[in-house]
């Protein structure tokens, strides 16, 4: 029989994660391990393998050539490894293994989609499933789902990739905002033109074109959440969309007003996305029924109001 020079899954999993994250330092909180810990594991796997796998020092985290290589092949290992786990636990009847769900920030407030009670609905009927949950931005959603870094997503998507399934569940009403610091606040009589010359905020993720079907043709700030385009606006520099659920809080408070809704609003229709090939793994079914069931308790509550 030959003997097997394998390395340990635990080095693998450990090798994989301080190339996801570039570098030992960087990998310190997700594998709670001090950096002499993970360096002594990293000298045991390439001791084991009988190769250099990647560089470290002053000149910064690198992966050799064969360590390049190295990484796909480990990399597919665990996934499939992550697979026949789940896979051997439907054949005893439960499911068992990670679900890696992403979103996008403060949906938390929004009341036609409840994302705590699908999760939790999720988990109730998962005992077994561990949940990793990330918040992200729309294109980060979708590259992590195309590179199977998430199983499912949620977000509202202005481009559709290709190699992605969206399964539509709510639209998410947005407005113009301008704080009760500017000068807007106080004025009855905007006109459009007046509205489309004043400072604005704009998403990180939105094209020109975005931002053009939205009636501006030059932003005067970036953001990457919706906290800190809050925080722009609320400064009295600046206005910008926010989500009517997410700004409700504040306009109650009298410190924000929605500018010009007729002309303004837009509607921005959410999906739960999951990747083309991997809608009958039992994890990506299981949570997209959750999302319908939920999704279909909240119509039925909306139309008998």
């Amino acid at each position: 029989m030959v003997q097997s020079n394998f390395p340990d899954l635990k080095l693998l999993q450990i090798f994989v994660t301080v190339v996801k994250n570039q570098g030992f330092a960087n990998s310190q909180h997700e594998l709670n391990l001090s950096t002499s810990a993970i360096s002594t594991y990293m000298s045991q796997l390439e001791s084991n393998v009988g190769m250099k796998l990647c560089s470290r020092g002053r000149g910064g985290f690198a992966l050799t050539t064969k360590g390049e290589l190295f990484y796909q092949e480990a990399l597919r290992i665990l996934q499939e490894l992550d697979k026949f786990s789940i896979y051997t636990a439907q054949i005893k009847g439960e499911l068992n293994g990670t679900i890696k769900i992403g979103i996008i920030d403060s949906i938390i407030t929004e009341n036609n989609f409840s994302i705590d009670q699908v999760i939790g609905l999720f988990s109730q009927e998962n005992p077994h499933v561990y949940i990793r949950l990330q918040v992200q931005s729309p294109y980060e959603l979708q590259m992590g789902i195309l590179e199977n870094r998430f199983d499912v997503a949620i977000g509202s998507f202005f481009t559709k990739v290709s190699g992605i399934i969206y399964q539509p569940i709510y639209q998410e009403q947005h407005w113009l905002f301008c704080s009760d610091k500017h000068a807007f606040f106080s004025q009855r009589h905007l006109t459009e033109g007046q509205v489309t010359q004043e400072k604005m905020v704009r998403r990180g993720y939105w094209s020109h074109h975005e931002l053009a079907k939205h009636g501006f043709k030059n932003s005067s700030a970036t953001v990457e959440s919706m906290e800190a385009q809050l925080i722009l606006i609320l400064t009295g520099q600046y206005i910008g969309y926010l989500p009517e659920h997410y700004a409700q809080h504040w306009v109650d408070q009298g410190r924000l007003k929605v500018l010009l809704p007729s002309i303004f609003g837009y509607r921005a229709p959410f999906s739960v996305i999951s990747r083309r090939g991997r809608t009958k793994e039992l994890f990506i079914q299981k949570f997209r029924d959750v999302v319908a069931h939920t999704s279909k308790i909240k119509t039925s509550l909306a139309r008998s109001i």
